[in-house]
């Protein structure tokens, strides 16, 4: 195993070296989802071909059958050549792997190529405005016509929602119905009539993520997941996928963003400061408690009590990289004031604003905590009043 295990990491290493520095030189390092989207599109066109894009996923469906340890060692090798981040990330990591687990053969035939061979870049449509975390409060209403379902309402906070090809999108399906009851998991093409998306400017110059307007769009009904009214039960499945092999991905960014700062601490002189030293090995420290954490989780996916520590990821990662962005900012000083052009940023100012997202998207610190006492603790449900 040990063997095959060196073999694979270094055909990933030669491949992404290659590539990396010939014809997608220019996208090394590129950490952001918003430029240079034709060639990232091509990027991800080549990670399909060779079967790179989704390894984790069965051959028939365009991977790999990758055990843990292989995906371990892509994700590590693909941050250690600094490749860009993905943006068929939702696709290969929440779209897919739902249709894999809940879809009909049809429908998997009908999309898991285009995800597996980066042709179709996805979106998800479940926050709306004035639900704040609370994700089982949903609007957005499907009716149903004929073959069809048309989808009136509005998503915010969408991720690639001004790049992407489809969307899934939870809606209310059941009229009179409340919180997680009477909702429907769709998929839809974003490149229709009654589509309508406002990219959001976010402070860090970037629109990662837009406003998603639908007014009479529609979904077929082939492309419904499950059968009306399944929704919830879906959308709660395709949460558990974010807890995967996917976080490992993030820490070796993480652990970029590390070498980073501690390259900038010995450069301007910032490393000599006692305060700063101890703040820097606490974060390293954090960072690989995170990495055994994950490492122990997926070495063995039945244990119904790593299943429940898994709750606890989260929470942990955000209020970690929220700290690391600050303590980045207290390492770089009056440097990290300075914006680009356009008031663009990158490196380890880039990502000190994005980690002050972290605590919010993906589940709230607030709601993270609930689900630990809830789910993992065993203590009583919070009321709700639409139940």
């Amino acid at each position: 195993m040990m063997a095959s295990l060196k073999e694979f990491r270094e055909e990933t290493r030669t491949w992404l070296e290659e590539r990396l520095s010939g014809a997608f030189k220019d996208l090394r390092g590129l950490n952001n989802h918003v430029d240079a989207i034709d060639e990232r599109r091509a990027w991800e066109q080549e990670l399909g071909r060779a079967r790179l894009s989704c390894i984790g996923w069965p051959s028939e469906h365009g991977g790999r059958d990758a055990s843990i340890a292989e995906q371990v060692v892509f994700a590590e090798e693909y941050a250690r050549a600094h490749a860009p981040s993905r943006i068929g990330h939702i696709g290969i990591e929440l779209a897919g792997p739902t249709i894999i687990a809940y879809g009909n053969d049809e429908q998997k035939a009908r999309h898991l190529p285009g995800i597996a061979n980066g042709n179709a870049i996805w979106c998800q449509g479940y926050s709306e405005p004035n639900a704040g975390s609370d994700l089982a409060n949903v609007r957005t209403r499907a009716r149903k016509d004929g073959d069809k379902w048309i989808v009136d309402g509005q998503k915010i906070w969408t991720s690639m929602g001004s790049i992407a090809d489809w969307i899934f999108v939870v809606a209310r399906s059941e009229e009179g119905s409340k919180g997680p009851k009477g909702l429907s998991f769709l998929l839809m093409p974003m490149d229709q009539p009654g589509v309508t998306v406002r990219p959001i400017r976010q402070m860090t110059g970037e629109s990662e993520f837009a406003e998603v307007f639908f007014d009479g769009a529609v979904a077929a009904d082939a492309d419904m997941i499950g059968r009306p009214g399944d929704g919830w039960a879906v959308a709660m499945g395709l949460l558990g996928f974010e807890r995967g092999v996917s976080t490992l991905v993030q820490q070796m960014h993480f652990q970029t963003e590390m070498d980073q700062l501690i390259a900038a601490a010995k450069a301007n002189g910032k490393a000599g400061d006692p305060v700063l030293r101890q703040r820097i090995a606490d974060a390293w420290i954090g960072l690989s408690i995170m990495r055994f954490n994950a490492l122990r989780m997926l070495s063995d996916e039945g244990s119904q009590q790593l299943e429940d520590a898994a709750l606890t990821s989260k929470l942990y990662w955000s209020r970690w990289h929220r700290d690391l962005g600050d303590l980045a900012m207290d390492v770089l000083g009056i440097a990290g004031e300075v914006g680009g052009d356009d008031y663009r940023y990158d490196g380890l100012v880039h990502a000190h604003l994005m980690s002050r997202s972290d605590t919010i998207y993906a589940g709230s610190s607030q709601i993270q905590r609930n689900i630990i006492a809830e789910r993992g603790l065993g203590l009583p449900r919070e009321p709700r009043g639409d139940l």
